[in-house]
């Protein structure tokens, strides 16, 4: 089954805008939207002439690389809008968004650059498939904030990339593929910026026909306010049989001139390039007149207002470019109870932080890695780029790698309490004996024991009748220190305590000192040194 193309097309410079800086081409094989910016500063001429080079993509045979055939039509256009700003200085500061779709009968090249968009409708879902280059959808793609606080933002309409005749644009290239019934659209974001996706899914479900959907989007976005211009392109993929489009259409800045914001182009690639390029177009015939210059005339409304918004683009210039770079720095700080890359710079402008989480590391918390590397990271480490952040941070995860061993090394390994010495209890001491009259004394530090004197017997003799011997009493010798009278033993063996002292206390026996194990010693082998970092040093370790 072969497949072509049935669109239409249309624009409104909206409720508030003056002019109209949106421009759009709707052919054979071309469709495409270009939003011009810069008011006063022509943005309509940015846009009809980046359209007006790439018109010449609406041709029968496309190149075999869609990706290299569009980003060539991109450098062509940008290309001249440069030559247009050297030969004319006043033109500084003008540009455009361009999102454009290149027919080849099974497919569908992509080319996307600025916050223009491109939508496709397939199995009753309308599915965006350009993403915006701006400043807030960055915020949105970063998760800081959500996409209906994008809709409402101050700065959504801050471009990251458009064309604008400096330096090399980058678009976003796709190639897809093509179904029989397939619905796309084109569109600036006069029509997506006040009109919901639902409500834009719906419009096209119900409106069989491209124009009455066109019309009906276009009023709808009036409806919501109209505070920008609208331009949208609808394009169904049909079979051959079913009447396609073959006469082309541009809407916006480049038929601004004609009736109803719309005018056709002759069927040739070259002469709808020629008709592009040619300058003011006639209402009849569309050929320029030969008295007007080979060269599209700019409104003069720009050069009156030039000291109003001059100032005021090289400014935004300057915020654009300073934001590019801070995008460009990084540095390492504490993200709650965890460690993060941060790229950007750490400040505000006007309540807008202009840094944000790069990526956080979840295994390096605040708690495990030292009091040093703590201090660093809560007072931020500017890093001198990417590289030197990530090596950084693979410093704090060994150190926390090491600090978590240790915490775990003591809970395995409680500290050990010495036991304590058990205290002998004081021995009762033993009576003192051997005093006169049988009488025990204790000894008792307190107490002073005295002896009665002894007395010595005097010797007698007495007679027995009827016997010849004579008893005699004798004097007992006192017995020497030391010693007991008719003993034969050795000094100081068993013998009591001299009579009147007390007996000498008992000796004290000392337990040997208890004996532990050896506490084992933790080794992280090359990490060993980075212990001493940690808050919390190994149980039983000096």
């Amino acid at each position: 089954m072969s497949l072509s193309l049935r669109f239409a097309a249309g624009s409104h410079k909206g409720m508030i805008r003056e002019g109209n800086e949106d421009s759009g081409y709707a052919g054979p094989r071309l469709l495409a939207v270009a939003d011009g910016m810069g008011g006063a500063a022509a943005g309509e001429v940015a846009s009809s002439e980046v359209l007006s080079t790439i018109v010449e993509l609406d041709e029968d045979l496309p190149g075999a690389d869609l990706r290299d055939t569009l980003r060539l039509a991109v450098d062509r256009a940008n290309d001249r809008l440069r030559v247009m700003i050297d030969d004319d200085p006043g033109l500084e500061g003008m540009g455009t968004t361009l999102t454009a779709l290149l027919w080849t009968g099974t497919g569908l090249g992509l080319v996307h650059v600025g916050d223009s968009r491109a939508y496709l409708l397939r199995d009753g879902i309308l599915e965006q498939i350009t993403q915006d280059h701006t400043w807030v959808q960055r915020l949105v793609d970063e998760g800081r904030i959500t996409e209906e606080e994008a809709g409402h933002h101050p700065q959504r309409s801050l471009l990251m990339r458009a064309l604008d005749g400096r330096g090399q644009v980058e678009p976003d290239l796709a190639v897809r593929e093509a179904r029989a019934g397939d619905r796309y659209l084109v569109c600036s974001d006069g029509l997506s910026g006040v009109v919901s996706r639902e409500t834009m899914q719906d419009t096209l479900l119900a409106l069989v026909d491209p124009r009455d959907a066109v019309q009906e989007l276009i009023q709808l976005a009036l409806r919501g306010g109209g505070p920008d211009n609208i331009t949208c392109i609808v394009a169904d993929i049909v079979d051959v049989d079913q009447t396609p489009s073959d006469i082309p259409l541009v809407v916006g800045a480049v038929a601004d001139d004609l009736a109803g914001d719309t005018a056709t182009l002759p069927t040739t690639p070259a002469s709808r390039a020629r008709e592009l390029t040619a300058g003011e177009y006639e209402n009849e015939a569309l050929v320029p007149d030969a008295g007007v210059p080979n060269r599209r005339r700019p409104k003069p409304a720009w050069r009156r207002t030039l000291p109003v918004w001059g100032p005021a683009v090289v400014l935004l210039a300057a915020l654009g470019g300073a934001y590019w770079w801070t995008q460009t720095q990084y540095y390492v700080a504490k993200d709650g109870e965890h460690v993060s890359i941060y790229r950007g710079i750490d400040t505000e402008i006007f309540g807008i932080s202009l840094s944000s989480p790069y990526k956080q590391y979840s295994a390096v918390t605040m708690n495990l890695i030292g009091a040093e590397y703590r201090d660093s990271v809560e007072e931020r480490y500017d890093a001198s780029s990417l590289t030197d952040a990530r090596e950084y941070v693979q410093k704090l995860e060994r150190q926390a790698s090491v600090c978590r061993q240790v915490v775990d090394w003591n809970r395995d390994h409680p500290p050990t309490v010495s036991p304590e010495v058990p205290q002998i209890p004081e021995q009762p001491q033993a009576p003192v004996t051997g005093l006169p009259g049988g009488d025990n004394v204790s000894a008792s530090p307190t107490t002073s024991v005295q002896a009665a004197p002894m007395r010595t017997p005097t010797p007698t003799t007495s007679a027995r009748p009827g016997s010849d011997s004579v008893s005699r009493s004798t004097t007992r010798p006192t017995a020497e220190p030391g010693k007991t009278a008719g003993s034969g033993q050795r000094p100081g063996a068993n013998q009591s305590p001299p009579q009147g002292l007390p007996n000498a206390p008992a000796p004290t026996t000392t337990p040997p000192p208890a004996t532990t194990a050896p506490t084992p010693k933790i080794d992280l082998g090359p990490d060993q040194e980075l212990i001493i970092k940690c808050d919390e040093q190994p149980n039983g370790q000096s």
